[in-house]
């Protein structure tokens, strides 16, 4: 897979190059700001980005700004955004166009390297990763509006995870729980917000992180 990268820290983006090379992955561009990002995401047209927030000039959401400017122009660019940050504003911005093939980690809550390269392959073959707390930030605000009051927590527990990109097995595995328990409460939450199911967990997932980020 042909990766583009963006982060401004020479040493990490020197060390998450290395990375992705030793697991395979072709790293066609790594650079260090929103102009160039922007130039090099419609210029390769990469399998994946991994993109940094913020980038110079100004530091504030360039990287974030370019991937979105580069999915105007190609819908289906996978980009996994890396932040120091939890902001509903940026995790909104990045589900509004609800295409799929996205992720938002928090680089100090990335523990070991399989983490990292788990969500690089899920984003870049059309999945969705986020971190259990932009989920969390994301259900409170639905709680707040009242859109997900009327679930149980084990259905709130399960609607996380799954939007985490989890299958029903690593779900079971987490909560203790069979898979048929697993499939019985997203029967249930499928009902209540009035999802219609799917045998495809990227579409359950995006189905379900399309909901939140209305």
């Amino acid at each position: 897979m042909r990766v583009v990268l963006a982060e401004d820290l020479f040493l990490l983006r020197d060390g998450l190059t290395r990375t992705l090379r030793e697991h395979g992955f072709e790293v066609v561009a790594a650079v260090d700001n929103g102009p160039a990002l922007l130039h090099t995401l419609l210029a390769e047209e990469p399998d994946v980005a991994v993109v940094d927030i913020r980038l110079p000039p100004t530091f504030t959401d360039e990287g974030l700004q370019a991937a979105l400017e580069a999915r105007r122009s190609r819908p289906a660019l996978p980009v996994l955004v890396l932040s120091q940050y939890v902001d509903q504003l940026y995790a909104h911005e990045l589900l509004a166009g609800g295409q799929g093939a996205i992720g938002y980690l928090l680089k100090d809550r990335i523990t070991h390297t399989t983490q990292f390269i788990d969500a690089v392959r899920t984003v870049a073959t059309g999945g969705t990763v986020m971190d259990p707390q932009v989920i969390a930030r994301l259900l409170a605000r639905s709680d707040a509006r009242g859109t997900t009051a009327h679930l149980t927590p084990r259905e709130l527990d399960v609607l996380a995870l799954m939007a985490e990109g989890r299958s029903n097995t690593a779900i079971a595995q987490t909560l203790f729980i069979s898979e048929s328990a697993v499939a019985k409460h997203t029967a249930a939450l499928f009902t209540k917000l009035r999802i219609e199911p799917s045998a495809d967990d990227n579409r359950r997932v995006l189905a379900v992180l399309a909901y939140l980020k209305r």
